[in-house]
């Protein structure tokens, strides 16, 4: 078979994967035996940190999330480390203060991330011009994702057009980010050839096997002149994951591509998280119904990690019953408020508002602050204005701004040391009480002070 050319591989494991599986809920000593055995795959990186992972270290599995990125580090020392980052959102729901973006890249870069995918959920650039900066001040890849979604304004000339904007803002590399499954074979196919006849930069796909699509359409894009793609190991894979490693490298070597994986190595890594896989499914921490594709997906544009979040959460209340209700209203959601791409924190805050307008039976009884603060720009600018009369019944006369919503913050590092104080011992436990304040708070006490072990003492008489 004629050679191609090579197309690489990014494994999402360590992030993506659990985070749309098992809601981010893998510990770090389940990855630690297997890591040797990663780095000498031959992936082009491996996606470990950033995302929801962050958050779910100190909220849910006692974690500190820098300790993890350097425990990962050093057991993958030849292999990029690639992270998942929210621009001015950072890893947070919040726009930060440009200091605080500065000092959070400057120790992600420190401590072992290479290449950060940085995008903002509104596709308004303005929000990631700062974290580029940042990024390529440490010499590391700065790879700017657009945020992939359908809608009456989201054709192939639009996404073209953002294409060339992030390559002139510097960016080395662009990545497609269809969080929610939604790219189908040959929009994918129109899309990527259509960007690579105008940038020089490198192109990389991510999709989700949600719709069960995914498949053909990671080959579709690879044929196109994709550079590079994301994939799973196959038995955290598909579903609300990313398809099959093993599967994909399979087709592109079938079809002529040099992907650079060794197959032992791959095996390997496979059989371990087979068994882990078992473990989790028993324990219930993967719901099978995560792992089956629904084309529904084409409709809902509901990302993998949202669909398993919105799902554990409806059912701890008891409302499971509600979850066809709620997918159905995601849509109308999405459509009075601009149409943004489903991706965090816009997914989370068209999620919630979908759950409560179907909880209360009244859509918009009640409107979350994120909401409104989405209505007034403080996010960015929406993909297509809002409805003036929608915006006011939820706002009122509240001002919109039109700027950048970062140029009216202040500088907050020192005065967020401050008021941490004694709890944080470096810049690292500052930015986690940044990023969190009332659960990063707790995880330092817990971190630092942590409750003495009750001794059960049993006495016999």
């Amino acid at each position: 078979m004629e050679n191609k050319h090579s197309v690489k591989i990014t494994e999402t494991v360590l992030r993506d994967a659990h985070q749309s599986l098992m809601a981010t809920r893998m510990p770090f000593a389940d990855m630690e035996p297997i890591l040797p055995v990663l780095d000498q795959v031959g992936y082009a990186s491996l996606e470990c940190w950033g995302g929801a992972t962050f958050d779910a270290c100190i909220r849910f599995l006692n974690e500190n999330p820098w300790e993890r990125l350097r425990k990962i580090k050093k057991l993958v020392p030849n292999t990029p480390l690639q992270m998942l980052l929210r621009g001015q959102n950072l890893l947070g729901y919040r726009h930060y203060a440009d200091d605080v973006v500065e000092k959070f890249i400057e120790k992600a870069a420190i401590n072992g991330i290479d290449i950060f995918r940085i995008f903002d959920a509104l596709n308004d650039f303005r929000n990631v011009q700062k974290s580029i900066e940042v990024v390529q001040k440490f010499g590391k890849e700065a790879q700017v994702a657009i945020a992939y979604t359908t809608s009456p304004i989201h054709t192939v000339e639009y996404y073209v057009e953002l294409a060339k904007e992030i390559q002139a803002m510097g960016a080395d590399t662009i990545c497609v980010k269809d969080m929610a499954g939604v790219l189908t074979p040959e929009d994918g196919y129109r899309l990527v050839k259509a960007i690579k006849e105008q940038v020089t930069i490198p192109v990389i796909v991510h999709t989700h096997a949600t719709s069960g699509l995914s498949q053909i359409t990671l080959q579709k894009v690879v044929e196109a002149g994709a550079d590079r793609v994301d994939t799973a190991i196959s038995p955290l894979s598909e579903g609300t994951s990313q398809p099959a490693t093993e599967a994909m490298m399979m087709s592109f070597e079938e079809a002529g591509y040099s992907t650079g994986l060794n197959k032992e190595k791959l095996e390997e890594v496979a059989n371990y998280f087979r068994g882990l896989r078992d473990k989790y499914l028993e324990k219930g921490m993967i719901d099978p119904k995560m792992l089956m594709p629904d084309p529904r997906a084409l409709i809902y544009q509901v990302p993998g990690g949202m669909l398993s979040n919105m799902y554990s959460q409806l059912k701890q209340a008891g409302l499971e019953s509600k979850y066809e209700e709620v997918l159905a209203e995601v849509p109308r959601v999405r459509k009075d408020l601009g149409y943004p791409p489903l991706v965090t924190p816009l997914s989370q805050m068209v999620g919630t508002q979908a759950t409560m307008n179907i909880i209360t039976g009244e859509r918009y009884k009640m409107v979350s602050n994120e909401v409104k603060n989405y209505l007034v720009g403080k996010y960015g600018k929406s993909p297509v204005p809002v409805e003036e009369s929608f915006r006011q019944k939820l706002v009122g006369d509240a001002i919109v701004i039109h700027h950048r919503p970062a140029d009216d913050l202040e500088a907050e590092f020192a005065h967020l040391t401050h008021e941490i104080g004694e709890l944080s011992q470096n810049d690292e436990d500052t930015l986690i009480y940044a990023l969190f304040p009332e659960v990063g708070k707790n995880f330092l006490k817990n971190y630092y002070q942590p409750e003495p072990e009750v001794v059960r003492i049993q006495a016999y008489l």
